[in-house]
């Protein structure tokens, strides 16, 4: 199977949504031929920026949306899978969110999600979006081009 390309989606804030993206990322992982276990873990962050932009970004705000975009780089024998998700939020310093291994922090439930993220992918990059609101975009490196 040919992996090059973009895939987008663009969900409302709605919860409701997850599922669809669950079932687009896991897709993305075996085009990727990933194994079972890699998939899930990309599933797991990728989810938990789709809530983190949900709750936090767009503020449940039906009328905003999220966008997702999956792409293999470079697209020609791609060695990365790249997920970037998109809130039109007011964004915000990722300087500021609290480490949660941290011992005052351990029963807090801010900063997990980012947590997550950058346990299970090799690259996680925040920042504030060119249109508004917050970007963020994860790599997992792929085992051979092609």
């Amino acid at each position: 199977m040919t992996r090059g390309g973009l895939v987008r989606l663009q969900i409302p804030s709605l919860f409701d949504m997850l599922d669809l993206v669950q079932v687009l990322s896991d897709r993305m992982g075996q085009m990727a031929a990933l194994d079972e276990d890699s998939i899930h873990w990309i599933g797991v962050a990728v989810r938990e920026s789709v809530i983190n932009a949900i709750k936090h970004g767009n503020r449940e705000h039906p009328h905003k949306l999220v966008t997702i975009e999956f792409s293999f780089t470079p697209s020609e024998s791609p060695t990365e899978l790249v997920v970037s998700v998109t809130d039109e939020g007011e964004g915000f310093d990722p300087g500021t969110v609290a480490n949660p291994l941290d011992p005052q922090n351990i029963l807090k439930s801010s900063g997990r999600g980012i947590f997550f993220m950058r346990s299970f992918m090799d690259d996680v990059r925040l920042r504030r979006a060119p249109d508004g609101g917050m970007e963020v975009r994860m790599m997992k490196k792929l085992e051979s081009g092609g």
